[in-house]
């Protein structure tokens, strides 16, 4: 099957299937024409017979995966509709490589890769202006403290941009002077070279290096990039309950662009101080309460430290053992939607390294009243 069928044979519109038709559809639209038009059924009938030939050519390549995909790849590139000239350059009138390439005229394969790739217009002519240019993207790195990083803080970024030569205005040329149009690719930056003998490749022009223009007598400043790296301080906002490692896009606050283009963005990685306190799980606080051994067996209310300074009141109930976590409600992170999350509390039971004769005493006397299990009992029972 050549390229030219697959161009201009619209196989869908033959079953009168959708392009985005399902295997089970293009086999039942097919069955249903193979049915009505098949040369058995119309013996005599050309117009029977033709339908059902070209029912079978459309089934045959819809109907297998990877020619369906060539075919589609081949259509979105052409597009659909598109039709080859006719008479002369290949034999049996159609058009050879050379032909779809370089004399097609004003409907032709020429006009349609140049919009593609915006080189050529019609009859191969270039086009001799730039289009304009992103500027690139600019990164820098920013510490906060932690009590920023969960309220919210603005801080000063320097950062290094590359900008518009002030001397020469960006095009790269000492003053009194003009850069001149690219010979090679006449200022479109690009050129094109054939690859396999039909398809033309585009690729930055080597002997601009892409910029379109040639400059004679290069600006002092920029020395003819028509680009200079400006260093500044940008005020950034950080929002409240960024984390340590975030990065956070600021829109067209980059480098500038070219011939018009937008600016590029700004990115700031935001590193975190450790607290010396606190700590954070996603949205919530962490801290850990150490507690004594009575408070944490008889019970008891203790004082917990929140993030900038204070304190809230949390009850220990009796019995308490090490490690356990209590939640203190909106004592946590700014969360985006204003709200706060938690403050973890851990409690740390502390076991006194010494004791007074006094305490030691009393010690003994509840070991010997409260009688309590050996709690290694089950696990030793485990291991044998």
């Amino acid at each position: 099957m050549s390229t030219r069928d697959w161009v201009e044979k619209d196989y869908y519109k033959t079953l009168g299937v959708p392009k985005d038709a399902k295997p089970d559809q293009i086999k039942k639209a097919f069955r249903k024409i193979a049915r009505e038009n098949h040369p058995d059924q119309h013996p005599g009938d050309k117009s029977a017979e033709q339908r059902f030939k070209e029912a079978s050519e459309a089934h045959d390549v819809l109907s297998d995966p990877d020619k369906r995909r060539e075919y589609d790849e081949q259509r979105s590139l052409f597009g659909s509709g598109f039709r080859f000239p006719r008479g002369g350059g290949a034999p049996g009138g159609g058009a050879s490589g050379e032909d779809v390439f370089r004399t097609m005229g004003d409907a032709g394969l020429g006009d349609l890769l140049g919009n593609l790739f915006g080189q050529a217009g019609a009859g191969g002519v270039r086009r001799t202006t730039r289009g304009p240019r992103r500027g690139s993207d600019v990164e820098g790195e920013v510490t906060i403290g932690f009590n920023q990083a969960v309220e919210g803080t603005t801080v000063g970024v320097q950062m290094t941009s590359d900008d518009a030569c002030p001397a020469c205005r960006g095009t790269g040329a000492k003053a009194g002077t003009m850069p001149r149009v690219c010979p090679t690719c006449q200022g479109s930056g690009m050129q094109q070279s054939t690859s396999g003998g039909v398809f033309q490749v585009t690729e930055p022009c080597r002997e601009c290096r892409g910029r379109g223009l040639i400059v004679d007598n290069p600006c002092e400043v920029c020395h003819g990039s028509g680009r200079t790296q400006s260093r500044h301080t940008m005020q950034v906002r950080i929002p409240a309950g960024v984390t340590d490692g975030q990065k956070i896009r600021i829109k067209g606050k980059g480098s500038a662009g070219e011939n018009g283009g937008a600016a590029g963005d700004l990115y700031v990685i935001v590193h975190v101080r450790p607290h010396p306190v606190f700590g954070r799980q996603g949205d919530n606080l962490t801290v850990t309460v150490p507690v004594t051994f009575a408070e944490a067996a008889l019970g008891a209310e203790v004082e917990v430290p929140i993030l900038g300074g204070g304190s809230v009141k949390l009850r220990i109930p009796a019995g308490t053992p090490n490690g356990r976590t209590f939640r203190i409600r909106g004592r946590g992170v700014t969360k985006s939607t204003g709200e706060k999350g938690d403050l973890l509390a851990a409690v740390d039971v502390q076991v006194p390294g010494h004791l007074p004769d006094e305490a030691r005493s009393a010690l003994q006397a509840y070991a010997e009243a409260a009688r309590e299990p050996n709690p290694r009992n089950e696990l030793l029972a485990s291991n044998r």
